[in-house]
């Protein structure tokens, strides 16, 4: 059978993790996130190349899943505030 070689990303402010996981064919985004040890930061949403995709989404070799961490302020709400500064 086939194997995948695929990469899980997360990245902070500060610090960034990079994890290549193999895989066998016909693997979801789940199995990569739970065969590389990132499940747990995976409580929002996650994606491939930067597109948003669910947990039971296939992988195809070289994929690089990334996981997104939620937003620390509303980009409609920062917007107002930089407004509200400039006055």
């Amino acid at each position: 059978m086939a194997s995948l070689q695929v990469e899980v990303v997360h990245a902070l402010p500060g610090a960034q993790t990079c994890v290549r996981v193999s895989l066998p064919a016909g693997a979801t985004v789940g199995d990569a996130l739970e065969k590389s040890g990132l499940l747990e930061l995976a409580r929002g949403k996650v994606g491939i190349f930067g597109r948003l995709v669910r947990l039971d989404s296939p992988v195809a070799d070289g994929d690089r899943i990334e996981i997104y961490r939620p937003l620390a302020v509303d980009p409609k709400e920062a917007r107002r505030r930089r407004a509200a500064r400039r006055r």
